[in-house]
């Protein structure tokens, strides 16, 4: 009686721990934060330039198992398709001046935001943003996380806003509060600092010594060039046809991202589906298989009692855990019948950019590749005219 007694003691203590880890949770609604404005008119010289890098998407798992709900495809789309639902967000407060999405390599600006992605699957969005200003300093490096509600992607629920804009306008918040710390001297420092730091990018045998890295690491001013500085003259026409090329990139940006809207919504609706059926389905088959091993246990145990009847009720437990162990792999098996789809589904969302052609006075140039790649010959070719305007020869 006393090892029957352990041996239902123990059955109850594997149910109990079976219900108490299979709890599934489901966020039914959320509350957008609002996004902060700038009440008073700033300005011109009081609103800084912004630099938001195109999104790292984040490593890609050594096998497809370790995070099946990874696609390389899809993470490329979202790099570049994040970037700009920030950019909307920041541009709502009002605060700023120009903010641009940059391809990565860009000479850092007034404002620099980068960003990792570390989790997005539909239903949740994680994100490693890292902000600095010209100087280096950091103005905030944190994870955000946001949880899209159930009826983020229901086509009967009218509203059709961003699932995580809640993620973006903290995000946007968090960089104005900073931002409103700044004195009017502050932001005419980073400024200066920021057009002399692309100078030295530019020319760095003339203006390599105008800006130096302190024991800290922060870059500052070490001097400043005359009033009326030809040579700074010439470098900042320079940076206005660097600013107006990646003006013309907001174009693609924005054309990109109405583009993909619509079936990256549908993507992601599906894939919430997909995410909440498959965790369902992981957690029954958790269930079963535990409840299957169990009663394999109690009927091992049982197959050697003295009593006729326990041992009768012993076989039909083991061939009863042995049915629940299969139906466990079962139901495991239609969890990756789930993730198969979420794979096809992704196959469509690639990122392309058109060759552009640039029509200078002696020759027309054209760009092509990536967005990265277009901009490194861009920058090449700024290199070229900058020479070829000083009367140095280009090799």
């Amino acid at each position: 009686m006393k090892t029957s007694a352990s041996r239902m003691s123990l059955s109850a203590l594997l149910l109990i721990l079976v219900v108490s880890g299979c709890a599934t949770y489901q966020v039914k609604t959320t509350n957008t934060t609002p996004i902060v404005t700038q009440q008073t008119l700033l300005s011109e010289d009081q609103l800084l330039d912004v630099a938001i890098v195109r999104f790292d998407p984040g490593e890609m798992p050594t096998e497809q198992d370790d995070n099946p709900l990874y696609f390389a495809e899809i993470r490329k789309a979202e790099s570049q398709y994040f970037p700009f639902l920030l950019m909307q967000a920041m541009q709502k407060s009002a605060a700023w001046g120009p903010v641009r999405i940059v391809p990565q390599g860009s000479v850092p600006l007034d404002l620099n935001v980068t960003a990792k992605i570390l989790s997005s699957d539909g239903e949740q969005l994680k994100l490693w943003v890292h902000a600095f200003d010209a100087t280096g300093r950091t103005w905030l490096e944190k994870e955000y996380q946001g949880l899209a509600s159930r009826y983020a992607y229901d086509p009967k629920h009218k509203d059709n806003s961003e699932p995580f804009a809640d993620l973006y306008n903290r995000i946007a918040n968090d960089l104005l509060n900073y931002r409103r710390q700044l004195s009017n001297q502050q932001v005419a420092y980073l400024h200066e600092l920021a057009a002399l730091r692309f100078a030295g990018n530019f020319a760095p045998q003339v203006f390599a010594d105008y800006v130096n890295q302190n024991n800290d690491g922060y870059y500052q001013i070490s001097r400043l060039p005359a009033s009326g500085d030809s040579m700074m003259q010439r470098l900042q026409s320079i940076r206005e046809r660097d600013q107006m090329y990646i003006d013309t990139l907001q174009e693609y940006y924005s054309q990109y991202a109405r583009e993909m809207a619509v079936a990256y919504r549908a993507w992601r609706g599906q894939s919430y589906q997909e995410v909440i059926a498959m965790r369902e389905l992981e957690e029954e088959a958790r269930k079963r298989t535990i409840l299957g091993a169990a009663a394999i246990v109690g009927g091992v145990l049982g197959a050697g009692s003295p009593d006729a009847v326990a041992r009768a009720a012993s076989y039909v437990g083991v061939a009863g855990g042995g049915y629940m162990l299969k139906s466990g792999m079962d139901k495991s098996d239609q969890a990756q019948i789930h993730i198969d789809a979420l794979l096809e589904l992704g196959e469509s969302l690639e990122a392309s950019i058109a060759p552009q052609s640039i029509e200078l006075e002696d020759r027309t140039v054209t760009l092509s590749g990536t967005v990265d790649d277009q901009y490194q010959q861009w920058q090449a070719l700024l290199k070229e005219i900058y020479q070829l305007e000083r009367g140095e020869s280009v090799h």
